[in-house]
């Protein structure tokens, strides 16, 4: 499994989900396949119930050049009131991908996991999403000790104005590697990461009437 060589501020999330794989024919997230999502993940939450819900894509900025990274996320919950932190019910997938561009005669290098949500935490322009992984993309195994151990990652979101509010921002956790503690429901690292392209649409439990 090839790893990068980055700045302290790249080396625990590269390091610790080793995103690597694809050859230059699989090149692009918008050819990687559609993430699945199951019946039960596409429920329909209970008649007056209060939901949270997040969805969108973007792609955050990286202090390394050539590598792009995109989280898409499609999640929903339900909570038994405004109140309350952790949710009754969560459902929804997200897709964490990360390519490397082509250089010094290597092809580009492309690898994404789909991770099904196991819990949404919202507040005010806030969220945290985590889920566990359910499949992956890639030839050369980046992540498959992490899909046979159903390793749970998380993200964190600011879905900023652009004005006052900022930009928008990611956070993701890397993955605990064997005999480490499985990283927790609903926990994931601050949104420290800018998002330069795309965005995400959240609607917290509060706000819906």
């Amino acid at each position: 499994m090839s790893r990068f060589t980055l700045p302290d501020r790249a080396v625990t999330f590269l390091a610790a989900t080793a995103m690597v794989a694809a050859t230059a024919g699989i090149a692009s997230a918008s050819t990687a396949p559609p993430s699945r999502v199951d019946e039960a993940a596409r429920a329909t939450p209970p008649s007056g119930a209060l939901t949270s819900s997040l969805r969108g894509w973007g792609r955050m900025d990286y202090p390394v050049p050539g590598h792009d990274i995109q989280v898409t996320v499609d999640a929903r919950a339900t909570f038994k009131g405004v109140g309350w932190s952790q949710p009754d019910k969560a459902w929804g997938t997200f897709r964490i991908l990360h390519r490397e561009r082509a250089a010094a005669g290597e092809p580009e290098k492309v690898n994404w996991g789909d991770f099904e949500v196991d819990c949404l935490t919202t507040g005010g322009p806030t969220a945290t999403v985590t889920g566990r992984i359910v499949r992956t993309g890639g030839n050369v195994g980046g992540w498959d000790d992490y899909l046979k151990r159903r390793i749970r990652m998380g993200v964190s979101f600011y879905v900023g104005d652009g004005k006052g509010g900022g930009p928008s921002r990611i956070g993701i956790s890397g993955g605990t590697e064997e005999n480490e503690p499985l990283l927790s429901r609903c926990m994931a690292p601050a949104a420290d990461s800018k998002v330069i392209k795309g965005g995400y649409g959240l609607t917290d439990k509060a706000t819906v009437r």
